[in-house]
């Protein structure tokens, strides 16, 4: 369930006729309706409360904007974060320390240390190597590190291939036949309290049967580790559940998803830890764009939108579908191809699609565009950074401004051997 819908045959998000936002901020841009995050964080954290112990963490990755991990902060949530960046967001929103949770193979030892210092909650260690340094560090500082052993559990996720990341060939965590003893080693260090295990097999999944058997094989390690003598109080499940972006798609529920947790994990006595990202956020915004011009085609006309792939990346590089509707349809139907003035034939977001009949000038959405849209945005062929805004029943505000060329050029400089 969202909250975009038709009243008086215009889009509205919320209270708010989508015209008024372009008309004042232009386009493309990015809107999101809080009463749609809100809705989604409580029924996925209700679903948890069959739970008798966890923590949910959201993963700052699928949206950063200040103003959405501010709401989440106000929801009890803390943050799965992959970066310093990252990190700092988590913080300036509120959001305690001691709820972020470190993620990420590529940890510098900058990021380790400022995670340190800032007392974040736990590091989900990818490697040994990152177990030994992050302890080196923790130990310098008379810290004791608070960690988790992540674990390629080689899963398929069944999900796309370049969102894929629980399987032997992926790059994410230890072998799982190396975990046990890698562990047992880290656990010995000073610097860290290695207190259990994470896993994360893909996002996107459309069936919890991977998902359980990743969380079985997890168990079945966490006893080997106990057997062995080590304490294991935390588990990280990760996230990945997905999301309907077209009409037709059926997705497991927060309470389908809870219920199989609680069933697999029922004896373990542990803290279970959550990372969801997509399931919170996705249905909450949409791209608003406006159609620039149709081109005829060999076969269909093409749409060609002010909004572009360095807006939206998600179709050009996971061939995702996002539905895309008139801000004020007049209840025509036209066949047509939806692409960006961006110099790629990759800037393309859909084909031979069945859509709403537009002409030059008219509003249009892409729907389902509140996850991995404007946080994957970018400035190719030298185009402004996509602005964001949130609404609150029939009140708007921006949430993130739009960056020009102009601000962009201007942090450029030009070396005085080449003046």
């Amino acid at each position: 369930m969202d909250h975009f819908d038709l009243k008086n045959g215009v889009l509205h998000a919320e209270d708010v006729p989508l015209p008024a936002i372009a008309a004042a901020v232009g386009t493309p841009v990015y809107v999101y309706s809080r009463a749609t995050l809100t809705r989604h964080a409580r029924v996925f954290r209700d679903a948890l409360g069959v739970l008798p112990s966890k923590h949910i963490a959201f993963a700052v990755k699928s949206n950063p904007n200040l103003a959405v991990l501010k709401l989440l902060a106000k929801e009890g949530y803390g943050a799965d974060v992959v970066s310093g960046g990252e990190m700092e967001r988590a913080l300036a929103a509120g959001m305690a320390p001691e709820g972020i949770v470190f993620s990420g193979v590529g940890k510098t030892q900058a990021e380790l240390v400022r995670g340190l210092e800032a007392g974040i909650g736990q590091f989900n260690l990818e490697s040994e190597e990152e177990g030994v340094e992050l302890a080196a560090l923790a130990a310098e500082r008379g810290l004791r590190a608070p960690a988790v052993l992540r674990v390629n559990p080689d899963v398929d996720a069944q999900t796309h291939g370049k969102i894929s990341t629980g399987k032997a060939e992926n790059k994410f965590g230890v072998p799982y036949d190396k975990a046990a003893a890698i562990f047992g080693r880290l656990a010995a260090l000073p610097g860290l309290d290695l207190r259990g295990l994470a896993v994360h097999i893909g996002s996107q999944l459309s069936n919890l049967d991977p998902m359980e058997a990743a969380f079985a094989r997890l168990g079945d390690l966490m006893h080997t580790i106990r057997g062995a003598g080590h304490t294991v109080s935390h588990m990280d499940l990760g996230g990945g559940v997905g999301v309907p972006y077209k009409a037709g798609d059926v997705f497991p529920s927060p309470e389908d998803y809870a219920a199989m947790v609680a069933r697999v994990t029922g004896n373990w006595g542990v803290t279970l830890m959550f990372e969801p990202g997509r399931i919170i956020t996705g249905n909450s915004g949409v791209l608003l764009t406006k159609v620039v011009r149709v081109k005829p085609g060999v076969t269909s006309p093409f749409v060609i939108v002010d909004a572009a792939m360095n807006d939206l990346a998600r179709p050009a590089l996971y061939d995702a579908w996002h539905d895309f509707l008139a801000v004020e349809p007049n209840g025509e139907r036209m066949t047509a191809h939806i692409v960006g003035p961006i110099c790629e034939s990759s800037d393309t977001f859909a084909m031979s699609r069945d859509i709403d009949v537009v002409s030059p000038g008219d509003l249009a959405v892409f729907r389902t565009a509140g996850a991995y849209g404007a946080t994957m945005a970018n400035t190719y062929n030298s185009r402004p950074l996509v602005a964001e805004v949130m609404v609150d029943g029939d009140k708007w505000a921006i949430v993130a401004e739009r960056i020009d060329p102009a601000a962009i050029l201007a942090a450029e400089r030009v070396p005085d051997w080449l003046e």
